[in-house]
């Protein structure tokens, strides 16, 4: 009977391995995909056509960091009359907004305690420049958090995607903070993989690739004929893409436009924003998932764009989440003696180790491959580029946790303290 209830165990993690493996295996393949698109240099000479840009800055109780912002948009290596500063200060109670004015910005403020969120902020500050600053004819609207800190050449590499025709695009995520701890570190490991082996082989490919939070421009010609910005779930950026994704639409990546990000460093700040981003994936999956199945079958353009975003918000997590539960019922069960008996608990603890080792491994490949292959970006010390690549699977099994907490309990959007002052100096 021991043997039935061993092989039972093995059988169910093979099988939960596999089908893991089947779901994401198209990502293997972008990973040899982001391979070939880093050794390709696109020398071609562009004939450059300078768009107007309005940049938004969606801002709550960010008076520590926001200046330093402002300051590397004002330095952009890109003609500094066709940049225009926009500061939403949404629900403040510091003075974001008297210093986002002070350092060069056109800051409206508003006050909101039904309507929380980015969404919600983007757009009043989007209906206020549709009114009031129209003839300044904007050609995009490019979005930041308070917290972020751009490349000097940032605008100008994005105007070249954005001449590509792209009505969307993404950019390079990098961090202020890799360096500050392992929370910090997992954060901005995962987000250069998102970049550079998710974004930039769907690129490649040819198919729509996925915003993420912040540092994306949107063609200002999209957001008036869908009426402003009307995403509000609480991961309102991941809502935007698939929308657009479902209509048609090919989302960009510049991979030469870089910004900086600040990550939290305090496993309760972290706990509570990857709470509302895991949520968020599941208010997602469960508002666009018969959109987004049936354009895999029937679509138009976008049927493989269409698998991936179905891929991407599915709550993948709770696979891994189930097979951890299942294992540890199955565990519980041999040492209360309800089946089994305590000779297989040994056996039993091994293959659930060799389980739990095969997730350990395979996370620990992309982080490794991730920060070898942009380890001169990453700014921090050799040891600790080395310690948090080891730490890095551990940061994603806390996603396991958060998915299920996540499924149960009501989650609103709350605000992460901001505190990391740097200069783009500092950072680089």
């Amino acid at each position: 009977m021991d043997s039935i209830f061993l092989i039972y165990i093995r059988y169910f993690n093979f099988f939960m391995f596999l089908f893991f493996t089947f779901m994401y295996s198209y990502q293997i393949f972008y990973m040899f995909v982001a391979f070939k698109a880093k050794q390709n240099k696109n020398s071609e000479i562009q004939k450059v056509h300078y768009h107007k840009y309005a940049v938004i800055i969606p801002a709550r109780n960010e008076e520590l960091v926001i200046e330093q912002l402002i300051k590397s948009i004002k330095n952009q290596k890109y003609p500094k009359e066709l940049i225009d500063i926009f500061v939403v200060a949404d629900n403040c109670t510091d003075n974001t907004a008297q210093v986002a004015e002070d350092a060069g910005a056109i800051v409206r403020e508003r006050f909101n305690k039904i309507q929380i969120g980015k969404g919600y902020a983007l757009d009043f500050i989007l209906k206020i420049i549709g009114s009031e600053y129209s003839s300044r004819n904007h050609d995009g609207y490019i979005v930041f958090d308070a917290d972020n800190l751009l490349d000097e050449n940032y605008i100008a590499e994005l105007n070249k995607t954005f001449n590509q025709g792209y009505k969307i695009i993404t950019s390079y995520r990098n961090s202020k903070n890799y360096d500050q701890n392992w929370i910090s570190a997992g954060y901005a490991l995962w987000f250069l993989h998102e970049a550079e082996y998710l974004n930039l082989p769907r690129m490649a490919l040819n198919t729509s690739c996925a915003i993420s939070g912040t540092g994306f421009l949107v063609q200002a010609d999209l957001i008036k004929d869908n009426g402003g910005w009307i995403h509000h779930l609480l991961t309102e950026d991941i809502e935007f893409s698939v929308s657009e994704i479902i209509k048609g639409e090919k989302i960009g990546y510049c991979r030469n436009a870089i910004f900086y990000d600040e990550q939290p460093v305090t496993f309760s700040q972290s706990w509570n924003q990857r709470l509302r981003w895991a949520k968020g994936f599941y208010q997602v999956f469960s508002k666009y998932r018969k959109s987004l199945i049936r354009n895999i079958f029937r679509g138009k353009g976008n049927r493989f764009s269409c698998f991936d975003m179905t891929m991407m918000v599915m709550p993948a997590v709770l696979v891994s989440s189930v097979s951890i539960i299942v294992n540890g019922l199955f565990y519980l069960a041999i040492f209360l003696g309800i089946f089994g008996s305590e000779e297989i608990m040994p056996q039993a603890s091994l293959g659930i180790l060799l389980s739990f080792g095969w997730y350990y491994g395979i996370l620990f490949l992309l982080g490794l491959i991730t920060t070898l292959t942009e380890w001169e970006k990453i700014h921090c010390s050799r040891w600790k580029k080395i310690a948090y690549t080891i730490t890095f699977p551990f940061f994603m099994f806390t996603y396991i946790p958060i998915s299920v907490v996540a499924l149960f309990k009501h989650v609103e959007w709350k605000p992460i303290a901001h505190t990391v002052v740097k200069s783009l100096d500092d950072v680089r």
